[in-house]
């Protein structure tokens, strides 16, 4: 998923990409281990994301963080 402002918070990271729709529910996903960041469960909501990580959510939705590309 093309990211337009990097690092970016895990939370941020899955409302941006749909999977919660508010800070609260991307909150209870992260904390009840339901999300992995580079194949490890991450309970850390400010968990800043860079180009290249790659969360995964419920062992079935998966994205990778890439950078806007230069204009």
């Amino acid at each position: 998923m093309v990211v337009d402002r990097l690092p970016i918070q895990l939370s941020a990271f899955l409302k941006l990409a749909g999977a919660a729709a508010t800070g609260g529910q991307a909150k209870a996903l992260i904390q009840t281990g339901l999300v992995t960041v580079n194949g490890h469960t991450e309970t850390r909501r400010h968990r800043m994301l860079g180009a290249g990580d790659r969360i995964t959510l419920r062992d079935t939705m998966v994205w990778t963080v890439a950078p806007l590309p230069p204009a």
